[in-house]
């Protein structure tokens, strides 16, 4: 039977549990980096990658030819404007001035022959008929400016044909990338895993134990969430199917932990009592007894009773009498606490 550790022992342990503690929080920054860092081995890709080259190329060209056009016809129609705005102020001043001239005019006169007033007239009408030049010059501007508006959104529709096919391209490619790079992290998360599992069963109980759980700390949490935000997603039928699995896996463990348990259990207790108080920890049998528990078969026992010297299920010894001064006494207690003597069972009745 081990002996109950001492107070610096319970100091040392707790400093060494910190040391696995931080040593596991620096893992898991290493390893943070580390995960965030791998999509940097695969290239970047952009949209015009995917591109068809060459219609790509004749639409863009294209779509440019247009924009110059619509630019150039934009201008002259401003230009048109401008002289149009022109003409209708030269109509309407000459038209104030010809009703003035009118008002002015001898009322006796005859207006048919009247040579100033045929002048008159038609300056009126060729200011006008200018005015309508630049009005039909306009509308034609405004109806190629129509024209290579639509032509233009033809061309635009064609444009984004070509970039969603490009897209679907692209997400493709960005899929298989995300599944490699889940793959290059599961590569390197869970021969870490299986490393820590590894050391956890044959090395937690070396003098490097702090290490060791420090260690198994930053490989559970690189795998279960460092891992987790990067599954793929393919409508959620990834996650729930790992986690389907991941159930079963561990459901599978607990079971067969359980069952084992239970079959160290009755092993332990089909052997002699002497035998079984040797194989239990000083310090883990007086915890179980201060819960009230059998430190055998950990079910719950009536300490409180005087007479209750042996576990009722199990059989265990759990108080007997010291060989020396008859004090009732536990049987997992290397000294007597009354005179010190070793404890050294006798098969005497229990008072």
């Amino acid at each position: 039977m081990r002996s109950a550790s001492r107070l610096p022992e319970r100091w040392f342990t707790l400093v060494l549990w910190l040391i696995a503690l931080a040593f596991a929080v620096f893992l898991i920054g290493l390893g943070s980096l580390v995960v965030g860092d791998l999509p940097q081995v695969e290239q970047r890709y952009t949209l015009d990658q995917f591109l068809d080259r060459d219609p790509a190329a004749a639409s863009a060209e294209t779509l440019k030819r247009l924009q110059r056009e619509q630019e150039d016809v934009g201008r002259r129609a401003e230009q048109a404007r401008l002289a149009l705005e022109a003409a209708q102020s030269a109509s309407r001043a000459a038209r104030e001035t010809f009703g003035n001239w009118l008002q002015t005019r001898d009322a006796t006169q005859r207006v048919d022959q009247d040579p100033g007033l045929i002048a008159r007239t038609e300056q009126l009408d060729r200011l006008k008929a200018g005015e309508r030049a630049v009005e039909e010059q306009l509308d034609g501007l405004n109806r190629s400016m129509l024209a290579l508006a639509d032509q233009e959104t033809a061309q635009r529709r064609i444009d984004q044909d070509l970039r969603a096919a490009a897209r679907d391209k692209l997400d493709t490619a960005e899929r298989r990338q995300e599944l490699r790079v889940f793959a290059y992290r599961l590569m390197l998360t869970l021969p870490l895993l299986a490393l820590a599992g590894w050391l956890l069963i044959k090395r937690r109980h070396t003098r490097n134990w702090p290490f060791v759980w420090g260690f198994a700390l930053a490989a559970a949490f690189a795998f279960f969430v460092e891992l987790v935000p990067y599954l793929p997603s393919y409508g959620g039928y990834v996650q729930y199917g790992v986690g389907v699995v991941l159930t079963l896996v561990l459901g599978r463990a607990a079971i067969n932990a359980l069952q084992a348990y239970q079959e160290r259990q009755r092993a332990a207790e089909a052997r002699p009592n002497e035998e079984r108080r040797t194989q239990i920890a000083t310090d883990q049998a007086l915890h179980r007894l201060a819960r009230q528990v059998c430190p055998g078969c950990e079910r719950p026992v009536n300490l409180a009773n005087p007479d209750a010297n042996f576990c009722p299920h199990c059989g265990i010894g759990l108080y007997e009498q010291c060989s020396s001064c008859s004090h009732r006494k536990s049987s997992f207690e290397r000294f007597c606490y009354a005179c010190g003597a070793p404890n050294e069972p006798v098969p005497s009745r229990m008072v």
